[in-house]
Protein backbone atom coordinates (compact mmCIF):
# COMPACT_ATOMS: atom_id res chain seq x y z
CA UNK A 1 0.00 0.00 0.00
CA UNK A 2 1.58 3.35 -0.88
CA UNK A 3 1.84 6.10 1.99
CA UNK A 4 -1.35 8.18 0.16
CA UNK A 5 -3.63 5.10 0.52
CA UNK A 6 -2.23 4.06 3.75
CA UNK A 7 -3.14 8.14 5.05
CA UNK A 8 -6.33 7.61 3.25
CA UNK A 9 -7.32 4.61 5.37
CA UNK A 10 -6.25 6.08 8.51
CA UNK A 11 -8.29 8.93 7.89
CA UNK A 12 -11.02 7.27 7.03
CA UNK A 13 -11.13 5.21 10.34
CA UNK A 14 -10.23 8.09 12.43
CA UNK A 15 -13.17 10.49 10.85
CA UNK A 16 -15.77 7.46 11.11
CA UNK A 17 -14.58 7.42 14.72
CA UNK A 18 -13.77 10.74 15.66
CA UNK A 19 -15.42 12.75 13.31
CA UNK A 20 -14.26 15.74 11.22
CA UNK A 21 -13.15 18.10 14.24
CA UNK A 22 -11.86 15.71 16.55
CA UNK A 23 -9.48 14.19 14.08
CA UNK A 24 -6.09 15.33 14.81
CA UNK A 25 -3.44 15.40 11.88
CA UNK A 26 -0.52 14.56 14.48
CA UNK A 27 -3.30 11.46 15.39
CA UNK A 28 -2.95 10.73 11.84
CA UNK A 29 0.93 10.97 11.84
CA UNK A 30 0.98 8.80 14.30
CA UNK A 31 -1.07 6.08 13.64
CA UNK A 32 0.78 5.84 9.58
CA UNK A 33 4.34 6.64 10.79
CA UNK A 34 3.91 9.87 8.18
CA UNK A 35 5.01 13.15 9.28
CA UNK A 36 2.96 15.71 9.72
CA UNK A 37 4.55 17.37 6.37
CA UNK A 38 4.44 14.24 4.09
CA UNK A 39 0.51 14.04 4.81
CA UNK A 40 0.40 17.55 3.71
CA UNK A 41 2.71 16.67 0.64
CA UNK A 42 -0.24 14.49 -0.30
CA UNK A 43 -3.30 16.95 0.95
CA UNK A 44 -3.35 20.41 1.20
CA UNK A 45 -5.35 20.28 4.23
CA UNK A 46 -7.71 18.35 6.32
CA UNK A 47 -10.35 19.25 4.62
CA UNK A 48 -9.17 18.43 1.24
CA UNK A 49 -7.78 14.92 2.99
CA UNK A 50 -11.92 14.57 4.07
CA UNK A 51 -12.61 15.18 1.07
CA UNK A 52 -10.40 12.60 -0.83
CA UNK A 53 -11.85 10.12 1.73
CA UNK A 54 -15.49 11.13 0.41
CA UNK A 55 -14.08 10.68 -3.06
CA UNK A 56 -12.68 7.15 -2.45
CA UNK A 57 -16.22 5.93 -0.40
CA UNK A 58 -17.88 6.83 -3.62
CA UNK A 59 -14.80 4.98 -5.81
CA UNK A 60 -15.52 2.05 -3.00
CA UNK A 61 -19.21 1.74 -3.21
CA UNK A 62 -19.46 1.92 -7.44
CA UNK A 63 -16.68 -0.86 -7.45
CA UNK A 64 -18.40 -3.32 -5.36
CA UNK A 65 -21.54 -2.84 -7.14
CA UNK A 66 -20.25 -2.85 -10.27
CA UNK A 67 -18.52 -6.36 -9.21
CA UNK A 68 -21.49 -8.02 -7.54
CA UNK A 69 -23.51 -6.40 -10.57
CA UNK A 70 -21.24 -8.78 -12.91
CA UNK A 71 -22.39 -11.90 -10.97
CA UNK A 72 -25.99 -10.85 -11.42
CA UNK A 73 -27.82 -13.23 -14.20
CA UNK A 74 -28.86 -10.79 -16.95
CA UNK A 75 -32.26 -12.74 -17.29
CA UNK A 76 -33.69 -11.50 -13.61
CA UNK A 77 -36.43 -9.57 -13.41
CA UNK A 78 -36.40 -5.90 -12.60
CA UNK A 79 -38.14 -6.60 -8.92
CA UNK A 80 -35.50 -9.38 -8.34
CA UNK A 81 -32.66 -7.15 -9.18
CA UNK A 82 -34.13 -4.37 -7.07
CA UNK A 83 -34.40 -7.36 -4.11
CA UNK A 84 -30.73 -7.86 -4.74
CA UNK A 85 -29.42 -4.13 -4.44
CA UNK A 86 -31.24 -3.71 -1.27
CA UNK A 87 -29.53 -6.95 -0.13
CA UNK A 88 -26.48 -6.27 -1.17
CA UNK A 89 -26.76 -2.45 -0.11
CA UNK A 90 -27.16 -4.31 3.74
CA UNK A 91 -24.32 -6.46 3.41
CA UNK A 92 -22.06 -3.21 2.31
CA UNK A 93 -23.17 -1.51 4.91
CA UNK A 94 -21.66 -4.61 7.31
CA UNK A 95 -18.33 -4.35 5.39
CA UNK A 96 -18.17 -1.15 4.59
CA UNK A 97 -18.81 0.29 8.37
CA UNK A 98 -16.31 2.93 8.26
CA UNK A 99 -17.68 4.64 5.30
CA UNK A 100 -21.24 4.23 6.41
CA UNK A 101 -20.29 6.04 9.43
CA UNK A 102 -18.73 8.97 7.56
CA UNK A 103 -21.99 9.29 5.30
CA UNK A 104 -24.20 9.49 8.61
CA UNK A 105 -22.27 11.43 10.64
CA UNK A 106 -23.88 14.98 10.97
CA UNK A 107 -20.36 16.75 9.81
CA UNK A 108 -20.37 16.10 6.19
CA UNK A 109 -23.39 17.93 6.17
CA UNK A 110 -22.53 20.98 7.73
CA UNK A 111 -19.41 20.93 5.61
CA UNK A 112 -21.47 20.91 2.70
CA UNK A 113 -23.09 23.85 3.98
CA UNK A 114 -20.22 26.40 3.01
CA UNK A 115 -18.18 23.59 0.62
CA UNK A 116 -19.89 23.42 -2.73
CA UNK A 117 -16.84 20.76 -3.58
CA UNK A 118 -18.35 18.55 -0.04
CA UNK A 119 -21.54 19.32 -1.45
CA UNK A 120 -20.99 18.15 -4.61
CA UNK A 121 -19.01 14.76 -3.56
CA UNK A 122 -22.21 13.90 -1.25
CA UNK A 123 -24.78 14.33 -4.18
CA UNK A 124 -22.66 12.19 -6.22
CA UNK A 125 -22.62 9.72 -3.88
CA UNK A 126 -26.23 9.47 -3.43
CA UNK A 127 -26.66 9.99 -7.26
CA UNK A 128 -25.01 7.26 -7.95
CA UNK A 129 -26.76 4.79 -5.54
CA UNK A 130 -30.15 6.31 -6.67
CA UNK A 131 -29.30 5.20 -10.13
CA UNK A 132 -28.48 1.54 -8.94
CA UNK A 133 -31.85 1.73 -7.53
CA UNK A 134 -34.10 3.07 -10.33
CA UNK A 135 -31.79 0.85 -12.31
CA UNK A 136 -33.85 -2.43 -10.83
CA UNK A 137 -37.10 -0.13 -10.78
CA UNK A 138 -37.34 0.79 -14.75
CA UNK A 139 -36.25 -2.94 -15.65
CA UNK A 140 -38.58 -4.05 -13.40
CA UNK A 141 -41.68 -1.48 -15.43
CA UNK A 142 -40.34 -2.76 -18.69
CA UNK A 143 -41.49 -6.36 -17.83
CA UNK A 144 -44.03 -5.57 -15.80
CA UNK A 145 -42.71 -7.14 -12.23
CA UNK A 146 -42.86 -3.75 -11.33
CA UNK A 147 -45.66 -1.38 -11.12
CA UNK A 148 -45.13 2.39 -10.33
CA UNK A 149 -45.57 5.66 -12.40
CA UNK A 150 -42.19 7.39 -11.06
CA UNK A 151 -39.45 5.57 -11.54
CA UNK A 152 -37.00 7.87 -9.98
CA UNK A 153 -39.28 9.15 -6.69
CA UNK A 154 -39.70 5.69 -6.44
CA UNK A 155 -36.17 4.99 -5.81
CA UNK A 156 -35.56 7.84 -3.18
CA UNK A 157 -38.33 6.62 -1.66
CA UNK A 158 -37.22 3.29 -1.47
CA UNK A 159 -33.37 4.14 -1.00
CA UNK A 160 -34.47 6.65 2.11
CA UNK A 161 -36.04 3.68 3.48
CA UNK A 162 -33.41 1.32 3.32
CA UNK A 163 -30.63 3.74 4.59
CA UNK A 164 -32.72 4.53 7.54
CA UNK A 165 -32.20 1.18 8.44
CA UNK A 166 -28.61 1.02 7.72
CA UNK A 167 -28.80 3.89 9.74
CA UNK A 168 -30.27 2.17 12.80
CA UNK A 169 -27.85 -0.59 12.44
CA UNK A 170 -24.31 1.78 11.81
CA UNK A 171 -25.48 3.63 15.05
CA UNK A 172 -26.44 0.10 17.14
CA UNK A 173 -29.96 1.43 17.81
CA UNK A 174 -31.71 -1.71 15.97
CA UNK A 175 -30.11 -4.43 14.17
CA UNK A 176 -30.97 -4.33 10.24
CA UNK A 177 -31.06 -7.99 10.37
CA UNK A 178 -34.50 -8.24 12.48
CA UNK A 179 -35.87 -6.08 10.42
CA UNK A 180 -35.07 -7.81 7.19
CA UNK A 181 -38.16 -9.64 6.58
CA UNK A 182 -40.30 -6.81 7.10
CA UNK A 183 -38.37 -4.01 4.83
CA UNK A 184 -37.99 -6.44 2.08
CA UNK A 185 -42.35 -7.00 2.47
CA UNK A 186 -42.64 -2.85 2.49
CA UNK A 187 -40.05 -2.30 -0.43
CA UNK A 188 -42.84 -5.03 -2.17
CA UNK A 189 -45.67 -3.59 -1.59
CA UNK A 190 -43.89 -0.06 -2.49
CA UNK A 191 -43.08 -1.49 -6.05
CA UNK A 192 -46.56 -2.45 -6.64
CA UNK A 193 -48.26 0.39 -7.14
CA UNK A 194 -51.53 -1.37 -7.51
CA UNK A 195 -51.58 -2.25 -3.76
CA UNK A 196 -51.29 0.98 -2.92
CA UNK A 197 -54.67 2.26 -5.04
CA UNK A 198 -56.51 -0.66 -3.10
Amino acid sequence: MSKRNAILAAATRLFSQNGFQGTAVSELSTLTGAATGTIFHHFRNKEDLFLQVLKDVKVNLLEQFEHHRQQTPPEESGIAIVADVITFYLHLAGTMEDQFLILHRHFPYQMAETSPVCRDHLASIYTCLLDIFEEGIQKGVRDGSVTVDDPRKTAMVLFAMVDGIVRLNTYRVYDAGALYECLMAACHRLLDGRSLSR
